[in-house]
């Protein structure tokens, strides 16, 4: 007689707290997956966040909640720009600004087809969570902007994560033409930097992360970073601007702030 298959139990969340399971265990056992279940409300989003866990899941899935045992990491002293990257950031039009159209980075995101990929885990109700997280300021995006033919800026990509103490989770990013998500995520690198931030949650590896310096740890190493620098504040609040431009101004809205 064969041996039954050994299939670990997944806990589910508890809807009365915001408490999750131990993180090791799910490493060893599940692949990481620490839990199932729960909500999006903001207060268990970033209550995972502060341990190290993210949700993750498909449209016909539960909730997941993630901790792997590898950690994709950005320091942003290690960040490398490539040559054609740097000669797009030097003579493009283009600007780059902060927080004025996070709706639509998120949206773009969940809609932006992507290689591999058949459908998109931003389900509307994840879409909605971090907007709801970006309107008590614990989310924020970073936009890039290009000019079409008529001389009109237009949204050519960005990306948007999560901002808690000193850290940045970064969440999804997307490109509508070349370099856009690219020039994005560089200025936004270098605010954060400014700003004393001194790591950038990238998750999961890729290749594409890897370009830019980022590379993994164990994530014993990055729950000690979380323990260190969540509780840190920044210098100073962050708020709506613009931090680069190369010929791309005005920007498009009735106010220079699109999300209000």
């Amino acid at each position: 007689m064969n041996q039954p298959e050994y299939r670990p139990c997944i806990p589910v969340l508890c809807s009365e707290n915001l408490d999750f399971p131990d993180i090791e265990p799910a490493q060893r056992q599940r692949d990481g997956l620490v839990a199932i279940g729960g909500d999006l409300s903001p207060a268990r989003i970033l209550a995972a966040y502060r341990r190290g866990i993210f949700p993750w899941y498909a449209p016909d899935e539960p909730i997941m909640w993630w901790a792997f045992a590898q950690r994709m990491v950005l320091l942003p002293a290690e960040l490398k720009i490539s040559r054609s990257l740097a000669k797009n950031l030097r003579n493009k039009p283009y600007a780059v600004t902060m927080n004025y159209a996070f709706r639509q980075v998120i949206t773009n995101c969940a809609q932006t087809p992507r290689n591999g990929q058949n459908g998109t885990w931003l389900v509307p109700e994840m879409q909605q969570a971090y907007y709801t997280l970006h309107q008590q300021q614990h989310a924020c995006s970073f936009e890039c902007w290009y000019q079409n033919a008529q001389g009109q800026a237009f949204l050519a990509g960005g990306l948007y994560g999560v901002l808690l103490g000193q850290i940045f989770y970064g969440e999804s990013m997307f490109a509508h033409a070349g370099d856009a998500s690219k020039i994005a995520f560089v200025h936004a690198v270098h605010y954060l930097q400014q700003q004393g931030v001194p790591l950038i949650d990238c998750q999961v590896y890729t290749d594409y992360l890897a370009s830019f310096g980022a590379r993994e740890i164990p994530f014993t190493d990055f729950a000690a970073c979380l323990h260190q620098f969540n509780a840190q504040p920044l210098p100073q609040p962050v708020k709506p601007q613009v931090l680069a431009d190369n010929g791309v101004i005005p920007l498009p809205g009735d106010s220079p702030y699109l999300n209000h």
